[in-house]
């Protein structure tokens, strides 16, 4: 049987794979995740991508590892995850009635083969009411996530509407991912 291995301790990642009633195993890289703003975004997901598959393929050599690092980025600025309510407040205030992107770099290793892509999606926020934000703020959601919102939970009142891989959004383009994964051979 072939393993898969999700190189990442999301939760959002491992539900993603879960819907599909794949069987993986998880392992946490533990790499440095800090990132070179100088760096264009695609270059930098990427790059931590591959950091994160490269050091779990070393453990499981004959598996499937997936890497993958998603950045939220706003007017040409990272929105990395915020660091208390004052800067959720403050970066969904910034996206009220506005176009983000969001950007996941995915990387594929199996033993001597790898793939490595880009996937971007732009979300619009509707116009938010300060009230919304405090509400929204307030129910602890936006507390772990890239951006101060999750889009599949009660962020999602906040999307207008996307252009792109939902589930990108959510911290993994599964189907594009499920596809390279079968370049490679994967047949789970």
């Amino acid at each position: 049987m072939q393993n898969l291995v999700l190189a990442s301790g999301s939760p959002r990642r491992k539900e993603l794979l879960h819907n599909l009633k794949l069987s993986f195993d998880v392992s946490v890289s533990n790499i440095d995740e800090s990132i070179d703003e100088t760096l264009p975004a695609e270059e930098l997901v990427m790059k931590i991508a591959e950091k994160k598959a490269k050091a779990v393929a070393v453990q499981h050599p004959d598996s499937f590892v997936i890497g993958a690092d998603t950045a939220v980025l706003f007017q040409n600025q990272f929105l990395g995850k915020p660091k208390n309510e004052q800067d959720s407040i403050k970066v969904l205030k910034a996206l009220s009635n506005q176009t983000h992107e969001v950007v996941t770099g995915v990387a594929i290793i199996h033993q001597e083969s790898h793939i490595l892509f880009v996937e971007k999606t732009e979300v619009t926020f509707w116009e938010l009411s300060d009230e919304e934000i405090a509400e929204y703020v307030a129910s602890g959601e936006p507390r772990d996530k890239a951006g101060s919102y999750g889009i599949q939970g009660l962020g999602s009142a906040l999307v207008k509407h996307i252009k792109g891989d939902y589930f990108n959004v959510v911290g993994l383009p599964i189907s594009r991912t499920i596809r390279e994964l079968r370049k490679l051979g994967y047949r789970g």
